[in-house]
């Protein structure tokens, strides 16, 4: 296996394409799928695969029917954005709910005694 630590930061737009290019080329090749028929599967023109495998760039759309091609889509996992609530903002919120259920019991207590 080749080096898994990449700099990302440290690359440059074209050699992150160059990269991208070669994870596409070595999964096509690990498959033993040729550019011809990626192509076909993926719905796209053999110049569009070679094109990325050679480092060029292609627009995001076609991308992605190539990973989808490949069933290498689970590479995009890592835009997945998970909404987390901090631990203190969690416990203000707990809090205001609190205070929402004390007023409320509050106010039942006060309708139901009406002093008859």
């Amino acid at each position: 296996m080749g080096n898994t630590n990449i700099y990302w930061v440290q690359l440059s737009d074209s050699a992150i394409v160059t990269q991208i290019g070669n994870f596409v080329k070595k999964n096509r090749l690990r498959q033993n799928i040729t550019q011809a028929k990626l192509a076909e599967m993926a719905g796209l023109n053999r110049w569009t695969i070679s094109q990325l495998e050679n480092g060029e760039s292609v627009n995001l759309a076609s991308l992605i029917q190539i990973l989808r091609a490949l069933d290498v889509l689970y590479v995009l996992s890592q835009f997945e954005f998970i909404d987390e609530i901090s631990p203190l903002e969690y416990a203000k919120l707990k809090k205001k709910e609190k205070e929402r259920a004390r007023s409320k019991n509050s106010k039942e207590t006060d309708q139901e005694d009406l002093g008859w």
